[in-house]
């Protein structure tokens, strides 16, 4: 009875073991993504990150939504960025934050891997209580590949 109890704790404890190619990858995708100057992308792709991340959240203040194209959009970016899904969003985001007002440029970042640029914009509402931040992923295609936004929690000092 002793023995089927050690094999059991033994191979619970191999089986529990980490790999190290796993961390190995994720240290190699950290490694593709690296800040870059804004002057060193081409501005029609810069225009296009700021244009449709307004065009977004100003749905808030208007409640009206011109939808993304083909063009401008990914098919799943389309097909997530419906009216409904976002006047949800733009309730909660309205009762804490206000209206919105504009946005501010943090940091342009390129992962080289998926040859897209990440654009992280800074969000200017009426109440500063709550600090917001919107991220807009554009390909190779030029298209926007996924836009989001989320709370920052606060830092403390």
């Amino acid at each position: 009875m002793k023995k089927i109890i050690v094999v059991f704790c033994l191979l619970a404890f191999l089986s529990c073991k980490t790999k190290k190619s796993i961390t190995e990858t994720n240290e190699t995708a950290v490694k593709s993504i690296k800040i870059v100057n804004s002057n060193d992308v081409d501005s029609k792709v810069t225009d296009k990150a700021l244009n449709l991340g307004t065009r977004l959240l100003e749905t808030c203040n208007t409640s009206k939504f011109k939808p993304f194209n083909s063009d401008e959009a990914t098919q799943s970016v389309i097909q997530k960025s419906t009216l409904k899904n976002i006047s949800e969003t733009c309730k909660k985001i309205n009762f804490r934050n206000g209206k919105f007002i504009s946005l501010d440029l943090i940091e342009i970042k390129h992962d080289e891997i998926n040859n897209q640029y990440i654009f992280k914009y800074d969000i200017n509402y009426e109440k500063k209580y709550f600090k917001r931040e919107l991220t807009v992923f554009i390909n190779s295609e030029n298209k926007v590949s996924s836009i989001s936004t989320k709370e920052i929690k606060p830092k403390l000092m």
